[in-house]
């Protein structure tokens, strides 16, 4: 199986659900199995995405994609945590790190596709079928459209049904962990492009998420005071993003792969001066220029606005708090509660 290698009936009540690599190698579950016998202490040099229990131990991945009954990047036994998942892989540079976790995850998966640079990029390297969400005549829809056309990669189109957004809304409140109309918005997107993966016998979503954090990609930073406090802020964020994107995805028995959050990535992300990721009006610098590499320039370079006002879902949310007599978007996401 892809992602998920469940139940499996070994002695000690073995389990391992997501996938886990060493030194950029995927292990089978065998392989896992005979590794966690010789001790817990081998977990700690684990990468990937997983979740793990055998013989009374529990473990997850460091930044905890996968859902489980322990904290994020901790080993536990017995309710105590008795070590951390922390993983040490060599040291690369950028464009090696990110082609590196885009393969490792990609085996199965489907590209959560919006046009923008970071989706694009990990669409470049996996080469695989990609998918969409937007209501129509967004601009994230022509946007996929025509970053797939220059790949020749096939493409999905979740078309978002505006009558259906309430729904969604109603369903992903319901398990976000934050309520914001920033939160709530994007949820409700990634609801669209869950739904489509699940229908169509995916479990792996690949997706772009974190790399504004870690390379510079909001537009508040161009005008920043102290832009390494307000990234450092944003990445410690991440967790929390990873959560809401996942209980999501569980809605519909998916989970959302994150190949910038790889451990590689991320320190050779960490390595670049703040100054030189956002500078000359242009953010993520770092990464277009890995992106022009793999994509055409008219792609690498490009600027787009965030998914949930590219996917239009935002706007019909505004509309529809002003159709049931709201004046906030906030204080009409709060009935659904």
């Amino acid at each position: 199986m892809d992602w998920i290698i469940a139940a499996v009936e070994m002695e000690g009540g073995f389990e391992l659900v997501g996938w886990v690599e060493v030194d950029g190698r995927r292990l089978s579950g065998l392989e896992v199995f005979d590794l966690v016998r010789e001790g817990p202490q081998i977990v700690s040099r684990f990468g990937g995405e997983f979740f793990l229990s055998w013989d009374g131990f529990s473990a997850r991945d460091r930044f905890g994609i996968v859902p489980g009954d322990c904290p994020p990047g901790s080993v536990v036994c017995d309710g105590q945590v008795v070590g951390v998942v922390d993983p040490d892989p060599p040291a690369s540079d950028l464009a090696a790190a990110i082609e590196t976790a885009v393969l490792l995850r990609s085996q199965g998966a489907v590209v959560a596709l919006s046009g923008g640079v970071d989706s694009a990029l990990v669409a470049a390297i996996a080469r695989r079928e990609c998918v969409v969400a937007g209501v129509e005549g967004s601009g994230d829809l022509r946007r996929a459209r025509e970053v797939a056309d220059l790949l020749n990669l096939p493409l999905a189109e979740a078309v978002i049904d505006p009558g259906r957004i309430e729904e969604a809304l109603a369903e992903v409140i319901a398990v976000i962990p934050r309520v914001t109309p920033v939160d709530g918005s994007i949820a409700a997107t990634l609801y669209f492009v869950a739904e489509w993966a699940g229908d169509h016998g995916y479990v792996t979503i690949l997706a772009g998420q974190g790399a504004d954090e870690l390379f510079g990609g909001y537009a508040r930073y161009l005008e920043a005071e102290r832009l390494e406090e307000e990234m450092d802020r944003d990445i410690l964020g991440l967790p929390a993003q990873a959560a809401r994107d996942q209980a999501v995805a569980g809605l519909f028995g998916v989970r959302f792969s994150l190949p910038y959050l790889d451990l590689r990535v991320v320190r050779a992300a960490r390595g670049i001066p703040p100054e030189e990721k956002v500078a000359g009006g242009v953010r993520k610098r770092p990464l277009r220029k890995v992106a022009a590499l793999y994509l055409p320039g008219e792609v690498a370079h490009r600027e787009k606005k965030a998914m949930q006002y590219g996917s239009g879902v935002m706007r019909e949310m505004k509309r529809l708090a002003r159709r049931r007599g709201f004046s906030s978007v906030s204080d009409y996401m709060d009935t659904f509660r």
